[in-house]
């Protein structure tokens, strides 16, 4: 049977921004982190900021802090203490732990994975073949641990996103068994971010597009963990001229903090791109008063036409 996701029902809202601390924060980071605290505040709910610094490999010294002292000079502020992930791999071993069966020891490398020529997943990794499924060939030494997927037509995760409507998506198909720990002994997203949000309550998660096909394995991973799901909306991307997303890797501008016109500035365009249509606010407060009914009255709109 496939898993079919309704939205729940929740007197509460937590939302979360979470970002990576690879550099400073840019215009694409911007725009997400503007549209998940414009919805929490819309719902009268709580903001929180998580780094996501799972993979340390990753991470920019004193980035994080950067970032912070950034959405501070905004006037976004987390409703609770900031929490790091990479001081929380004890609750993400013991998540491990209770998947028990579902997940499996992988001894393939990258080259072995891409020469199987399963294809690649819409977020552009290559679809794992199911070569260790059934155990380890003689030999062979765990690189990774892998959760197995349902087969058969029961790999089908269905779920309402708020501004893009009904999406379905078959993991066998489209990702196949996904890494919960890499080869180089970090914990992987899928598996952080799930535990994340269900240890802190988050019950609407509202990101850019670029993740919606994370989804689906996501929500599988909270129905074997016992989780409840949250709502989802997913924004769309900043991409620049060349079409490419916005990321340190294609060179996006770091948003630098400044005086109170240039914070003005920066959330405009960033509200301007979400389809906001603000005029130019004289003070920061008035930009909040002006954006918060303005995404409100957005998103009706939107899920007016959806309906």
């Amino acid at each position: 049977m496939s898993t079919t996701i309704s939205t729940p029902a929740s007197t509460s809202y937590v939302g979360r921004f979470a970002p990576s601390p690879t550099g400073p924060l840019h215009a694409g980071s911007l725009v997400a982190a503007l549209a998940s605290y414009l919805d929490a505040r819309a719902h009268h709910g709580e903001w929180l900021v998580r780094i996501e610094d799972i993979d340390e490999g990753r991470s920019v010294a004193g980035a994080d802090m950067a970032i912070l002292a950034l959405l501070e000079s905004l006037g976004m502020v987390s409703d609770r203490e900031v929490v790091w992930q990479s001081r929380r791999k004890s609750l993400y071993e013991a998540a491990a732990q209770q998947l028990g069966q579902h997940a499996y020891p992988c001894g393939c490398n990258r080259r072995e994975i891409l020469d199987s020529r399963l294809g690649v997943a819409p977020d552009g990794a290559a679809i794992y073949p199911g070569t260790c499924r059934h155990g380890l060939a003689p030999g062979r030494t765990m690189r990774s641990l892998r959760l197995r997927v349902p087969e058969g037509g029961a790999d089908d995760v269905t779920f309402t996103d708020r501004f893009m409507g009904t999406l379905t998506q078959h993991l066998a198909l489209d990702s196949g068994d996904f890494v919960l720990k890499r080869a180089d002994g970090y914990w992987a997203y899928q598996l952080a971010v799930v535990v994340d949000d269900a240890d802190q309550g988050v019950t609407d998660i509202v990101r850019g597009a670029d993740l919606i096909d994370s989804t689906a394995r996501q929500i599988y991973l909270q129905t074997l963990l016992g989780a409840p799901t949250p709502r989802y909306l997913h924004v769309p991307v900043v991409r620049n001229a060349a079409g490419e997303k916005l990321s340190k890797q294609t060179g996006a501008l770091a948003v630098l903090p400044g005086d109170e016109p240039a914070a003005i500035a920066a959330l405009l365009d960033a509200a301007r791109f979400l389809g906001l249509p603000l005029e130019r606010p004289g003070t920061l407060a008035s930009f909040w008063r002006a954006a918060i009914p303005a995404w409100s009255a957005m998103l009706a709109e939107r899920e007016g036409r959806q309906r």
